[in-house]
């Protein structure tokens, strides 16, 4: 058996080995079933799905109906195990551990038949002492409990009151009682995921074998000195000392940009030490600071800390080091009720774009660096600084926040609690306050995560009474979420991360909950803190629908995914929208007819005789609807950022629901399974726009404002148009006097009542005209084209049906696709199946004869495979 062997910097002295050996077991193991009836081989890291896959003994999970059909994979207890040789006489190490970075998640760990301990965590790092069970030929062995079975068995022991909710509700096909396990939550099932609750070695599993001492771990952080003005860097390290005798040496620390060359004498004695170091960074050096996407460079600068110690033993950590502030600001706002709630990056006041992201895949081996790249790199070309990670989720890999730190994707971490009320039996808080402090310690020298936060939406379903409980047992319900999430979860962070602020919960109302002893009679007041707002029955197209909150951390409309992605995992009795699948991969409880009675609004629905092309067209429509109503509700949100309505408004964040899918199907996502931008992804890279015009209608007058989050004021001139829907002429047009957008505000440049507005517009009614405009300095345009409707699309007058065709060359790595069309179409759709890759722009408002998009592909592909893949749909053809 071959195994991967790193010796790390260290000579032998006096015939002793003092080296530390770390010896990878990643790779190839073998798995079988609870009563041993299937055996197989399985890679590590990976899971029990994942092998069963690769072996052919089952088909793709998230096929059809496997969801349910593969439930008894999650209900049998799996084994792991691997034989391996040593090279080395372990007899010679005065310390053998044996170190899994992830295991998913209840096992019993045993080494050469002896039991050497056990796991309960799926986010806990584990290390177990091996000294002196270590042979020269070894069998390791994990066996798993089915996370279905000890989840209801943990329930079943706390019989002093119920934590609920016990299951999730029947439509998502789902598994009870994830509040009792530290797994990914949503593995048992979610409103747009399947339940795939998976078995595992998730992680890196390795033996470390030294003498002397090891180094356990290396962190650090960043810090700001307001009074002196200048940077300081705490760096902490932790050693396992073996040696009876004090183990001195010398820790440098460089950072050669910063001209940082410093050393410090230490001394460890026996046992676990920390070494903590403080390095003060020169007055007179320039700190080049780390910005957010879109506000600046992410400029990171390369340090090395050597420890240098007895016996020629050496430990050299190499690291990325960024320096940025963040404050959470909550101060009184002037004509408003309540506190701001907005966050500052360097000083700077930064309205936080984004969405919220779940994790990638339920089998988490899939998720490879290549794609989260993709995934992020989505985010930033769609103008978005930030992202939340969602509660019931993962922490995720290194590697995302890593690229989060070079893409300047602020992070707002939740803790992983989601949407339950959980235990706090001494177990369970033990092992939660090992895996907070672990990701606290692992997490924190991150410049992307900008705020902690305890759970989602945790504080709302209690205080809101989500699960109706009995009013004399509600003491006890709050005394454990103040348990958990305060005396507890709270407390290690401070304790662990200064550099950024804490929140228990989201939505939650910030200082007012904290005031209020952690838990507010109403956590979604508008005039503190963020708000969670889902709304499927008003009208999206009317901005009053929305809260004019200080910061919306989620909000959302579903869509279906396109026909390309639901092709791969479905057959062709399924492409109906009322066929079983269909109402199998629905989620939300009446989901599908909710969305096509938002799309019934302001829309005809298909009615085609053709099956197939009624479902292709419902797809499209779907993602019409949700664009819109995200793109309505967003715009909504930045225009009220510096702006007071009536006591509400100073809105300084729109974190939409969500950015990307776990499988194939209906959601509230901008991405789908893979990558393929929705239409919504195209919209949010308009309204995320650094400097954008808003338009909307209140008592018949229209109003367009500029928004701005730029760092200096722009002058600038608006531009007003109007098309008729059977025309490519230009009806009318108005250009306004130069004015001055400031920097990083809100501003009303237009007002005009729209039959006023209509006269000066020959033949134009609400019903016939289409209002377009934009912001443009010297000629050039300083944001993107944006459109308002006068009326519902489904009332449209003259709206023709568009013979669009597309002209195909290359250029480079990039794709030209030069457009014309025969008449105005509304939501131009250009799709070319399933060849990876995204446009330059995508369902957009076409009232000029040509127009010129660009194809980026993510992957090689030819001009003749786009021109026989590519299709376009625009609204009038779905009639």
């Amino acid at each position: 058996m071959l195994l991967r062997l790193l010796l790390l910097l260290a000579p032998c002295g006096a015939g002793f080995a003092t080296e530390v050996v770390s010896i990878s077991l990643r790779g190839n193991w073998k798995i079988h079933s609870g009563n041993g009836s299937l055996q197989l081989p399985a890679a590590v890291p990976g899971c029990v799905h994942s092998a069963l896959f690769h072996q052919r003994i089952i088909k793709d999970p998230y096929y059809r109906f496997n969801n349910l059909d593969y439930r008894w994979i999650a209900l049998d207890n799996w084994t792991y195990t691997k034989k391996f040789k040593l090279r080395f006489d372990m007899s010679k190490w005065s310390k053998v551990n044996l170190v899994f970075e992830g295991i998913d998640t209840v096992a019993v760990v045993l080494l050469n038949s002896v039991p050497i301990g056990k796991t309960d965590n799926m986010f806990r790092r584990y290390s177990f002492d091996i000294t002196h069970v270590v042979k020269a030929v070894n069998v390791i062995e994990v066996r798993f409990q089915s996370p279905v079975i000890y989840a209801d068995q943990r329930s079943k022991l706390h019989t002093a009151y119920w934590v609920p909710p016990s299951c999730p509700p029947p439509v998502q096909d789902g598994e009870c009682h994830v509040n009792f396990i530290r797994k990914m939550q949503c593995s048992f099932g979610w409103d747009w995921g399947p339940s795939f609750p998976t078995q595992g070695i998730w992680k890196d599993v390795r033996i470390e074998a030294y003498n002397i001492c090891h180094l356990n771990y290396f962190t650090f952080t960043p810090v700001y000195d307001n009074y002196m003005k200048t940077w300081n860097l705490k760096i902490e390290s932790s050693f396992d000392v073996v040696s009876s005798k004090l183990v001195s040496g010398e820790a440098i620390v460089a950072i050669p940009e910063l001209n940082i060359q410093q050393t410090n004498n230490i001394e460890l004695q026996h046992g676990e030490r920390t070494v903590k170091l403080f390095v003060k960074i020169d007055k007179a050096v320039i700190v080049e600071t780390w910005w957010p996407h879109g506000h600046g460079n992410q400029t990171g600068y390369n340090m090395t800390v050597l420890f240098e110690l007895d016996g020629g033993l050496r430990f050299e950590k190499s690291a990325k080091v960024y320096f940025r502030t963040v404050e959470l600001v909550e101060e009184p706002i002037q004509d408003s009720p309540g506190l701001s709630f907005y966050f500052k990056i360097n000083g700077l006041p930064i309205f936080l774009k984004g969405s919220n992201w779940i994790p990638a895949d339920l089998f988490q081996d899939r998720v490879t660096s290549a794609l989260l790249r993709l995934l992020l790199q989505s985010v930033v070309d769609a103008n978005m600084n930030a992202l939340r990670v969602w509660g019931g989720g993962i922490y995720e890999q290194d590697e995302f926040y890593k690229l989060c730190d070079e893409l300047g994707i602020m992070i707002w971490q939740d803790f992983m609690f989601a949407c339950a009320l959980y235990p706090t039996d001494e177990d369970f808080m033990d092992s939660v306050r090992e895996e907070v402090t672990q990701q606290v310690r692992r997490l924190k020298s991150h410049p992307s995560i900008i705020t902690w936060s305890g759970n989602n939406e945790n504080e709302a379903a209690l205080m809101m009474d989500w699960y109706d409980i009995q009013p004399n047992y509600s003491h006890i319900y709050i005394n454990d979420y103040v348990t958990l999430y305060v005396k507890n979860i709270r407390t290690i962070v401070l304790e662990g991360d200064q550099t950024r602020p804490f929140i228990t919960s989201s939505p939650t109302n910030g200082a007012k909950t904290t005031a209020e002893g952690w838990l507010s009679p109403n956590p979604y007041d508008l005039n503190y803190g963020d708000v969670h707002f889902y709304d499927y029955m008003s009208d999206c197209w009317d901005w009053r629908t929305f809260p004019k909150a200080r910061f919306v951390s989620e909000y959302g409309y579903q869509s279906w995914p396109s026909f390309s992605t639901l092709e791969k995992v479905s057959s062709e009795e399924d492409w109906s929208y009322e066929s079983r699948f269909a109402l199998h991969r629905q989620h939300l409880i009446d989901g599908n007819n909710k969305m096509l009675k938002q799309i019934e609004l302001h829309f005809k629905l298909p009615h085609s005789a053709d099956q197939l092309r009624r479902f292709k067209d419902t797809l499209y429509l779907t993602q019409v609807m949700q664009a819109q109503c995200v793109k309505t509700e967003t715009e909504f949100y930045r225009r009220s950022r510096n702006e007071i309505v009536s006591g509400k408004g100073h809105t300084m964040g729109a974190l939409y629901w969500q950015l990307n899918d776990i499988w194939q199907a209906p959601s509230w996502s901008s991405l789908e399974y893979g990558g393929k931008w929705k239409m919504l992804h195209y919209f949010a890279r308009h309204f995320f726009a650094p400097v954008l015009a808003v338009g909307f209608e209140d008592k018949d007058v229209l109003f367009i404002y500029g928004v701005s989050d730029l760092h200096s004021d722009h002058q600038t001139m608006l531009t007003v148009r109007v098309h008729t829907w059977s025309s490519l002429e230009l009806v009318c047009s108005e250009l306004t006097k130069p004015f001055v957008i400031k920097a990083g505000e809100s501003v009303l440049l237009y007002t005009k009542p729209v039959p006023e507005f209509l006269k000066g517009c020959p033949r134009c009614t609400r019903q016939s005209c289409v209002v377009s405009f934009y912001l443009s300095t010297d000629g050039e345009l300083l944001s993107p084209i944006n459109y308002h409707f006068l009326s519902s699309l489904k009332n449209a007058k003259g709206l023709l049906k568009a013979n669009i065709t597309a002209t195909i060359s290359q250029q480079g790595d990039t794709f030209v696709f030069d457009l014309k069309t025969s008449a105005v179409a509304p939501f131009v759709w250009l799709d070319v199946g399933s060849i990876p890759g995204r446009f330059s722009d995508n369902g957009f408002l076409m009232t000029e004869k040509t127009r010129t998009v660009f194809f980026y592909p993510w992957k090689p592909t030819s001009q003749s495979e786009l021109e026989q893949s590519f299709h376009v749909t625009s609204l009038a053809d779905t009639y």
